[in-house]
């Protein structure tokens, strides 16, 4: 982890590039087929950056310089020669039933790791960093997230990781229990999408937009 450094400072991520390279000089890329460096790719390549992303913001300039890292790689074989990259890298990133190749996005995987602190958020009851980050930022909607952090400093980390909420949310249905944390109109627990989505006129006219399922 580094000290001292800005979280969303590119410096932060010069070590995972200088790992990349070391383990690259570390094979002997030369004799390895081109299967054989997908498979070093996927089961290598793709993971070293992995803990820093649960944590920070990958820039996209960072991202761009460790995919063309592994583009090189893979179509340039053992000393990273600009050979054309016959498949667009997106498309390499596919899974195979899709036609690529399962090589990992990292900018999908970086917002998966911060869905998954989002995810522990909301499911984690008693555990000690829920608490600090609650007692921090206060909680809405019900105690599954967090209010939005807003400010300039001490805020960075946490700031990164909470934006991606509402992509999670969306996806996410609600078993009630008892109805004290879930919301009657805005939450998804009746069917296929929100009942203010279903029912858009008798939400216009309800007076507790905000009300709970207990409550009503």
């Amino acid at each position: 982890m580094p000290l001292g450094a800005p979280f969303k400072s590119e410096m932060v991520w010069d070590g995972v590039e200088e790992r990349f390279r070391k383990r690259l000089a570390m094979w002997k890329r030369q004799y390895i087929s081109k299967g054989g460096r997908l498979t070093l790719i996927r089961s290598t390549l793709s993971s070293l950056p992995v803990y820093f992303m649960s944590l920070f913001h990958m820039p996209r300039k960072v991202r761009m310089r460790l995919e063309k890292i592994q583009r090189d790689f893979l179509w340039g074989g053992g000393a990273l020669e600009q050979r054309p990259h016959l498949v667009r890298w997106n498309l390499v990133c596919l899974e195979r039933k899709k036609g690529g190749l399962g090589v990992r996005n990292l900018a999908l995987m970086n917002k998966a790791l911060f869905g998954k602190w989002n995810w522990r958020f909301a499911t984690e009851r008693e555990t000690l960093w829920k608490q600090v980050i609650s007692q921090k930022y206060g909680v809405e909607d019900g105690g599954w997230c967090t209010r939005v952090a807003s400010g300039r400093h001490g805020v960075g980390l946490w700031k990164a990781i909470r934006r991606e909420w509402m992509g999670m949310y969306s996806n996410l249905a609600f078993r009630v229990g008892s109805g004290r944390r879930v919301r009657f109109w805005k939450d998804k627990w009746c069917g296929d999408e929100p009942l203010c989505e279903s029912f858009p006129s008798l939400f216009s006219i309800s007076l507790t937009k905000d009300v709970w399922v207990s409550d009503v």
